[in-house]
């Protein structure tokens, strides 16, 4: 009997060890996710869409607040020399471009923030498909992300994600 367990032994401890060989033999890769989101071609087209997009609504905002500014200005310097009725009037002129200051950059930061979501959730998608794809052809059993306490730069497959997704936006770029 002690040979028959020690050969249950040695079989259990083969079986526990199995998961840490086929660890030991896998394949892994590492992505630096905000340098991919921040240089992804896709997400810089995406970027400079919504500053086409707000820009108009931006500059008017801008002068409002610039406008803002110079009433209040004007009013701390010389509201003391104002007719009480004069006074009142600037104020609610004040008071009413300030509310339409703060609901107009409420609003674009809102619709900012959601056409940012719709823009990342376009490209996500073609990314994430892309670096699948890659992981795929090489046999890699595991990607990481960022952030992660250290990754050696030889399984860093950063680089190689962005330069197929740089030649795949080019390639779209290309066709009508």
């Amino acid at each position: 009997m002690g040979q028959h367990a020690s050969a249950a032994c040695r079989f259990a401890l083969v079986l526990a060890l199995l998961p840490f060989t086929a660890q030991a033999q896998s394949k892994l890769g590492y992505i630096d996710m905000k340098r991919l989101l921040d240089d992804a071609p896709q997400m810089q087209a995406g970027r400079e869409r919504l500053r086409r997009e707000f820009a108009a609504r931006d500059i008017e905002l801008k002068r409002d607040e610039t406008r803002l500014a110079e009433l209040k200005t004007d009013f701390e310097r010389n509201g003391a020399l104002l007719s009480k009725a004069d006074a009142d009037a600037k104020k609610r002129t004040i008071d009413a471009l300030e509310r339409s200051v703060k609901r107009l950059r409420d609003e674009l930061r809102g619709e900012l923030k959601t056409r940012s979501d719709q823009e990342s959730n376009r490209s996500w998608g073609e990314i994430n498909n892309t670096l699948i794809e890659y992981a795929r052809e090489q046999g890699l059993d595991l990607v990481v992300t960022s952030p992660v306490a250290y990754a050696d730069p030889r399984i860093d497959i950063t680089d190689r994600i962005l330069e197929r997704l740089r030649r795949d936006f080019q390639s779209k770029q290309a066709t009508p």
